[in-house]
């Protein structure tokens, strides 16, 4: 058996160098102590105990939250060479899958946490040689984490119960408060907490406010080839939108948990083995994907917090080649956010309010969006990272305070029970029938807004909205919020970010990414797609887009010239390499 680090690093995984914090975990690992790592999406977590359950005598048991998830994981390893199983519930090959951890034949269980915190499954564990636990998707045991699951809190007397086996959290989104609530709750010490930076430098972050919200997708699917996630906060916008969206020619597809099982798993599988597919989920599509060539990722709504957005976000890109991260708002969003407040119980109420603040900073700011996203997680980025929508296109800010004191008088004086259209045509003037027939026209309000000033109302009522100084009463009007006292005393102003305008679409904003169109390249696609499909695992399973660019680019001529390029260690090459040797050989001749 391999128990050099390194050497399995190479000969296994085909990398040269550990990236990030990825050695001290593995190092600390291999040590048995407890530790906690904190790596952002697409860092390289798994191969964080899947290195050590080679390396060392016994199998790891990782305990995971989705079945998806696993069985993505499982196909990965066993690519790999890494002998790994599962125990869920969809499993016919549970029997076998027992008796070889019994036997000593697995370097990975994975299981789900209801499974792992049974009797049973202890008593099972009793009997067989196990090296580590790792605990994927760690903030889910926490209850101050956005993604709560109350059977990883039953984890502990399980972990407990083999004091000599070292346990490894990770987790890509926790706050120090849900950092320290996991370490408590899993057992872990204080200095074994590693935390990475949270950057996703590759990732574009664009936010902008809805504004024909089917011209604004079609817009992204046109500018950005490749696969992509448009989530959505409703089961029927999902299918509405992947209707509409579906019908120009690229693939869409809808997923949400009310679907036929046998139709969200086809789905799901159609979504893994496309190369453009586009899926339009709930978050019901979540840590169950680990697609590495997701080129973007829009939001449709709010998301529930800010870990949630850098999360599903952070499904983009997860390859390290460019991706687009898009977030589409409305002040609706957080009328319903606020609403859903009294449905949580109250000790969670006042972590609810913090988040939905947390997402107002976000989408209003007019500096960068990503100094926003890493200062939530406690980093001290720049003020400028060059590649989001600020960054690139710097928005004007302009003082809106008296607009936004006229809007809050007019909402009060007309009774907080009509829409924005109305207020607006009563602040800017415009009489009509109805104006007339409620004695609107003799207010003092009437007729107060005028010229540039005309159009700050509706970006001025977005803003009121996000912060709690106007709200929607039961038939839809606008009303005063808790906050608006503040705004019309003066006690809050209000800064203005004003988009730039928009400009005609330009060229793909992916399109250099992979250089389809090489034909080398795209022979090499065509080949990993039909050893993917005769194998029965998505194509990125057997290489990635950047192995495929590399061979391109170099050209090897032997099977050690094909070791030398990142992402192919040795089980990989003995089967795979001799058709890919193949394809380049004919096109260098």
């Amino acid at each position: 058996m391999r128990s050099d680090p390194a050497t399995i690093l190479h000969d296994l995984f085909g990398f040269e160098a550990f990236r990030g914090v990825q050695e001290r975990v593995v190092t600390r690992v291999m040590d048995g102590l407890g530790t906690l790592a904190i790596m952002p999406t697409g860092a390289g977590k798994s191969l964080c105990y899947q290195l050590p359950a080679v390396a060392l005598p016994g199998c790891c048991v990782v305990i995971s939250p989705l079945i998806a998830l696993m069985h993505d994981q499982l196909r990965s390893a066993r690519a790999l060479g890494i002998r790994a199983a599962s125990l869920t519930s969809v499993d016919a090959d549970w029997r076998e899958t027992q008796d070889r951890l019994i036997a000593g034949e697995l370097d990975l269980l994975y299981v789900a946490p209801e499974r792992a915190s049974s009797d049973a499954f202890r008593a099972l564990l009793e009997r067989s040689r196990i090296c580590l636990f790792a605990i994927d998707e760690a903030h889910c045991v926490s209850e101050w984490g956005h993604d709560f699951r109350p059977d990883y809190r039953l984890l502990r007397p399980l972990l407990d119960a083999f004091p000599l086996v070292p346990r490894l959290a990770l987790t890509a989104t926790a706050d120090a408060h849900t950092r320290a609530d996991i370490l408590t709750q899993l057992g872990l010490p204080n200095e074994g907490l590693i935390v990475s930076g949270f950057d996703r430098p590759n990732i574009r972050y664009a936010v902008k406010p809805r504004d024909g919200m089917g011209r604004q997708l079609a817009e992204i699917l046109a500018t950005n080839p490749g696969p992509g996630i448009i989530y959505v906060q409703t089961r029927a916008l999902a299918e509405k939108l992947a209707e509409s969206l579906g019908g120009k020619g690229r693939p869409v597809l809808p997923y949400h948990a009310g679907l036929d099982p046998a139709v969200r798993a086809g789905n799901q599988a159609a979504f893994l083995a496309s190369e453009d597919m586009v899926m339009v989920a709930t978050v019901a599509f979540g840590m169950g994907i680990d697609k590495p060539d997701v080129r973007f990722v829009a939001h449709a709504g709010l998301p529930k917090s800010i870990e949630g957005y850098y999360q599903e976000s952070g499904r983009a890109g997860r390859d390290g080649d460019p991706a687009v991260a898009t977030l589409l708002w409305g002040p609706e969003d957080f009328v319903r956010a606020r609403q859903r407040i009294g449905e949580v119980e109250a000790a969670r109420q006042a972590g609810e309010r913090t988040r939905i603040a947390a997402l107002g900073a976000l989408v209003e700011t007019g500096g960068c969006r990503r100094a926003v996203l890493l200062r939530h997680f406690g980093e001290s980025p720049p003020d400028q990272c060059g590649n989001c929508d600020n960054c690139l296109a710097p928005p004007a800010c302009v003082d809106a305070t008296q607009t936004a004191q006229k809007l809050l008088s007019a909402v009060y004086r007309t009774g907080q029970s009509y829409g924005l259209g109305h207020i607006e045509a009563v602040l800017t003037g415009k009489s009509d029938d109805r104006i007339v027939a409620r004695g609107h026209d003799a207010l003092s309000v009437f007729g107060i807004v005028a010229g540039d000033e005309t159009a700050l109302v509706k970006p001025v009522a977005r803003a009121l909205m996000v912060r709690d100084a106007l709200d929607t009463n039961a038939h839809g009007g606008l009303a005063l919020g808790p906050a608006a006292r503040q705004f019309l005393r003066g006690e809050e102003t209000v800064s203005l970010v004003l988009p730039p305008a928009r400009t005609r679409r330009g060229k793909r904003s992916n399109a250099e990414t992979n250089p389809v169109g090489d034909p080398l390249f795209d022979a090499l696609r065509a080949l990993r797609r039909d050893l993917a499909k005769e194998a029965g695992v998505p194509p990125y399973v057997i290489f990635h887009d950047s192995t495929l660019r590399d061979m391109a680019a170099q050209r090897p001529r032997s099977d050690r010239d094909l070791g030398q390029i990142a992402g192919i260690g040795t089980r990989k090459r003995e089967v795979y390499g001799r058709a890919f040797l193949d394809v380049i050989a004919n096109f260098s001749s």
